[in-house]
Parts: structure tokens; sequence; C-alpha cells
């Protein structure tokens, strides 16, 4: 009778392990697709830029991921406005993670070398880092998690090349326009803890509606889109940019800050220099060296670090295994 029952305890115990571990699993999966998502915009930019001006690229990419997830927000029955939403959070979120820092990149990635743009873009998950263990507070901000915000911006270095570092100062505007962009960024994966009572769709698509609506005047006053003869590869390109790297993405973006935390969410700054790295072996022929790969390594680890599970977490897997 006693085996049986220890035999049922075990089983109980190991069940709820496994009903522990598969949000996190989960969640990671999705962090995961995130930087996938987030890593390939970078090619269908590149594509893209060819025939349409980055500030119309930037502008077309969130109008048409606003209309695309407007429309599903419509179709779950949710209102697209409300005056219950928090507008005023939502105007300087969309400043913060839409508006300006994919501008300022596109401003400054058309002279600064495109190495040294990744690492300063990816510093991001250590303001986040530092924002929430001086101001904030929110979420435990643990040794742990700064070697891991540490050890990923060593391993972009890492994976770019070292050489690139010594151009810091060259050319001063466009590169403190990426750092700008980076803090910007870090305080949005702060500040969107503001909307965890919504649904993740709804940030997703509101921030998207406003950056479009200061976007697309700048864009038909400044570049004359009508006056544009965009290739077909580059509008196929501008739409992927939209329908994935902007809509799909942001809402994953959303839904992870709510489950996994403003640094977690950060720390796909440093994993989607892995996917660049990935598509360039797989697409491009390029050779994994020892340098990218120990680059790789070290953001891995990195990630890890800044993405375990809250102690209440461990202390339940620790108490279901005795």
């Amino acid at each position: 009778m006693q085996s049986h029952l220890r035999s049922q305890d075990r089983v109980a115990q190991a069940l709820l392990r496994t009903l522990i571990a598969l949000p996190t699993f989960r969640n990671y999966a999705l962090l995961g697709l995130l930087s996938l998502l987030w890593g390939v915009s970078y090619n269908f930019a590149k594509v893209a830029v060819e025939t349409i001006p980055p500030l119309t690229l930037t502008a077309a990419r969130v109008a048409i991921a606003a209309l695309l997830l407007g429309a599903v927000l419509r179709a779950s029955g949710v209102a697209v406005f409300s005056s219950r939403y928090p507008w005023r959070l939502l105007i300087i979120q969309a400043a913060m993670i839409n508006i300006v820092p994919w501008s300022l990149s596109a401003w400054a990635a058309q002279t600064v070398d495109s190495g040294l743009v990744a690492v300063l873009n990816s510093t991001s998950p250590i303001f986040a880092f530092f924002i929430t263990w001086a101001i904030t507070r929110h979420e435990p901000t643990t040794g742990a998690k700064l070697a891991g915000a540490l050890a990923g911006l060593a391993g972009v270095v890492l994976i770019v090349g070292v050489g690139v570092v010594s151009d810091i100062g060259g050319q001063v505007p466009q590169q403190l326009a990426c750092v700008l962009g980076a803090i910007l960024f870090g305080i949005a994966a702060v500040h969107g803890r503001r909307f965890d009572a919504l649904p993740p769709l709804v940030p997703a698509t509101l921030t998207l509606i406003v950056g479009a609506a200061v976007l697309m005047p700048l864009s038909l006053v400044i570049d004359r889109p009508w006056s544009l003869a965009p290739s077909r590869s580059s509008l196929i390109a501008a739409g992927c940019l939209a329908v994935f790297s902007t809509a799909a993405a942001l809402y994953l973006y959303y839904r992870i800050l709510g489950t996994l935390g403003s640094i977690a969410a950060a720390s796909q700054s440093y994993l989607r220099i892995v996917v660049g790295v990935a598509v360039g072996i797989v697409f491009l022929g390029e050779s994994l060296t020892l340098e990218r790969l120990a680059g790789i390594v070290l953001i891995l680890a990195g990630v890890i670090a800044m993405t375990r599970p809250a102690a209440s977490i461990r202390k339940i897997q620790a108490g279901g295994a005795r």
C-alpha cells in the first residue's frame, strides 16, 4: 500500500514539474520566434531600401501592420478605439518602440558600418536592466541577469568582429542615434509592463496605429512616395517586413513582456544577432568561425541567465522534487 502511495506521489510530482516547465518552454519558444522575426527584418529591410527611402519604408511597415492587427482586433470583438485604453501611455510607448528607434536606426544605417549598428542597437538589455534596478524595481534584478546582459553584449561583439568597436566615435551623431534608439527600446521594455492588464493584441495594435499616424504624414511630405518607383523585390520585402517582422513580432513582444518580463523581452536584441549568423550560413554560404561560435555560446548563456524562472517557481520545482 505504501509503495503504491509513493508511486502515486512520484507521478504527481512529475506531473507538477511538467506543468511548471511547459509554460517556461513555450515562453522560450516564443522568445526564439520573436528573435527570428526581428532577426530577418534586417534582410527584408536591406532589399526594401534599394528602391524605397528609409522613412517611407518605416511608415509603410507600421501602417500595413496597424491595418492587419486592427482587423484581427476588430474580428475578435475587441474595440479598436475606446476611452478605456490608456492612450497617453500608448502614445509614449509608440514613440519609444516604433517611431523614434526605427527611424533613427534607418538613418544611421545609411552611413555607419552595419556591424557597429548591430553592436550599438543590441545594448538595450543593459539599459533595461539598469532602469529596472535603479528606478522601477518591478522585477528581480539579480547579478546573474546583469552577467547575462554583459555576456550577451560580449557575444555580439565577437560575432560582428572586435574591430568594429574601434570605429566608435567616428560618426558621432549617427552612432549616438543608435545608442538613443537602444535606450528607448530598453525603456519601452520596462514601460510596456504597464499594459499587462490588456490582451497583448491591444497594445501591439494601438502603438502601431499611433506610429502610423505620425510617420505617414512625414513620409508624404519628405519622400513624396507617389513619385517613387519601387521594384517588385522591394515591395515584397516591405510586405514581409510589415506582416512578419512588425505585426506578428509586436504581438509576440507584448505577450513575452507579460510572461518573461522586461529584461527577458529585451534579450531578443542579442538573439536576433544569432539569427543573422544562421541566415548568413544557410543562405549566403558564410562560414562559422571560432569567434562566431564563441559569440553564439556567450549570447545563449547570457539569454538563459537573463530569462531564468523566478525564485518562487524554482522553489515550487524544488519542493516537487522532494
